[in-house]
């Protein structure tokens, strides 16, 4: 991942995708590790944060937050 905060730019990698997250059905892949990266170091870097996946659409951090089905705020008790 580089980040440029003072442009509010993040590119991910294929970590995170405009409504989805990366696969993990590769050896060694981790679903829940890959959870974790996102809403721990990805989201900390606020909502207005947008986002160039390794392919695919931008987005921002927020909008990801509020509708991706995987990583949405909803889907978490904390």
């Amino acid at each position: 991942m580089f980040v440029h905060k003072p442009s509010k730019l993040a590119f991910v990698g294929d970590v995170l995708f405009r409504g989805s997250i990366g696969r993990t059905d590769f050896p060694r892949g981790n679903h829940e590790q890959l959870l974790n990266s996102i809403r721990g170091r990805l989201w900390p870097l606020g909502d207005d944060m947008q986002f160039v996946p390794g392919h695919g659409q931008t987005s921002t951090f927020g909008w990801e937050r509020k509708t991706n089905s995987f990583v949405a705020d909803l889907l978490f008790d904390d």
